[in-house]
């Protein structure tokens, strides 16, 4: 039998990367695509995020100032590296209720973002991802006959923000989504409640042309911008982080400023406000991954439960958690704010609650002084 003729490789190439395509939903991700790691598009985020951080919208991120070679250059982050392999995945575990947020509507409850209820959702994506990169290795002696690279050493590492790379921009031009106003990929089928991660892999099997099947589809719709609850979204497109939710709860260290604090409301660990209201979102899928059930009751927990965890029950209930970021004193500083914020059957006795905290750090107690001071208000 003669051998396939050069020209039709490329049909094969295709059918790797289906193969690797269908590998991939197998293991619970909900898409994936192709992109070199020489592609422009990292150095033209670099120059962007340049200009970005001059503007000074990136609050205390100052590590948003390292790495703009690694970033401008991926492929030096894994040698040998040809291909990055982009991927999503659903983390919802129930549906929200379309356009609204219902969030709002139960004061006394601590809001933590869908995403960081179950199991740190880096450490889910990279497993799975190391998984992948197996399967890929093993089919390896059937792709020799391309020139893809298949019969030389097989290098790959994966990452799931974990690395100075642009998720969001490669996952774009990869064919997983639009950048919506809010700053976050959303995806035409499955909506944006998903995390991205990355394996790089030695394999030459980018799609260049991919890209142009993502085109933006936000319309004239700025529902998320309109939503933000303290007006973080300055434009189509433009977040400052310094004022978004998800950056003063999780990133954000020492005291929070008096301006932020009724408008992040009983939200203590991230802000879902701008994808709850993103009518795409009703194509949002739910979690296939068992690591994104809520543990600990993180779903339906109270203000006052969290309040009175101990250091020992934080370290506990966010054992593999994403909620081990912010830290015991400043999940206590959040929750505060939220306390201060809430709506109590008993006000003296959530008072005394909050009295009984003080003393534990100067910080601490300006945002429980703060939060007392706001139930009496109301009163």
């Amino acid at each position: 039998m003669n051998r396939i003729p050069v020209q039709h490789l490329p049909d094969e190439v295709s059918a790797v990367r289906a193969w690797i395509h269908q590998k991939a939903i197998e293991l619970g991700f909900s898409d994936c695509g192709f992109i070199s790691v020489h592609h422009p598009i990292f150095a033209e985020q670099t120059a962007a995020l340049k200009a970005w951080l001059d503007k000074g919208l990136h609050g205390t991120l100052d590590f948003m100032h390292d790495n703009h070679e690694l970033r401008a250059n991926p492929h030096k982050l894994v040698d040998g590296a040809k291909t990055i392999i982009s991927v999503r995945m659903d983390y919802l575990t129930s549906t929200p209720k379309r356009r609204s947020i219902e969030d709002n509507e139960r004061p006394n409850h601590a809001i933590i973002a869908r995403y960081a209820r179950g199991r740190d959702y880096h450490k889910t994506l990279r497993q799975k991802l190391k998984q992948l990169a197996k399967a890929i290795e093993q089919e390896l002696p059937n792709w020799q006959h391309l020139n893809i690279g298949a019969d030389k050493p097989f290098i790959f590492r994966p990452f799931s923000d974990s690395a100075p790379i642009f998720e969001r921009s490669l996952a774009e031009k990869a064919g997983l989504g639009w950048t919506g106003k809010h700053t976050l990929l959303i995806n035409r089928q499955g909506g944006s409640f998903f995390n991205l991660g990355e394996l790089f892999i030695s394999l030459d099997l980018a799609e260049p042309n991919k890209s142009t099947l993502t085109k933006a589809h936000c319309g004239s719709c700025t529902a998320c911008i309109d939503v933000c609850p303290t007006k973080a979204i300055i434009e189509p497109h433009v977040l400052d982080a310094g004022a978004c939710i998800s950056y003063l709860t999780i990133e954000h260290k020492g005291s929070i400023d008096v301006k932020y604090r009724k408008a992040i409301g009983n939200r203590i660990f991230g802000c879902d406000d701008c994808q709850l209201i993103c009518p795409w979102n009703r194509y949002a899928k739910l979690a296939v991954v068992p690591d994104y059930a809520p543990r600990h009751g993180l779903d339906d927990i109270t203000l006052l439960d969290v309040w009175q965890w101990d250091e020992a029950t934080f370290l506990n209930n966010t054992e593999g958690s994403p909620l081990r970021r912010t830290g015991y004193l400043n999940l206590l500083r959040n929750t505060a704010i939220a306390l201060g914020n809430s709506q109590p059957n008993d006000k003296s006795k959530l008072v005394l609650s909050l009295q009984n905290r003080l003393g534990i750090s100067e910080m601490l107690d300006e945002h429980i002084i703060w939060a007392i001071n706001e139930l009496n208000h109301e009163q």
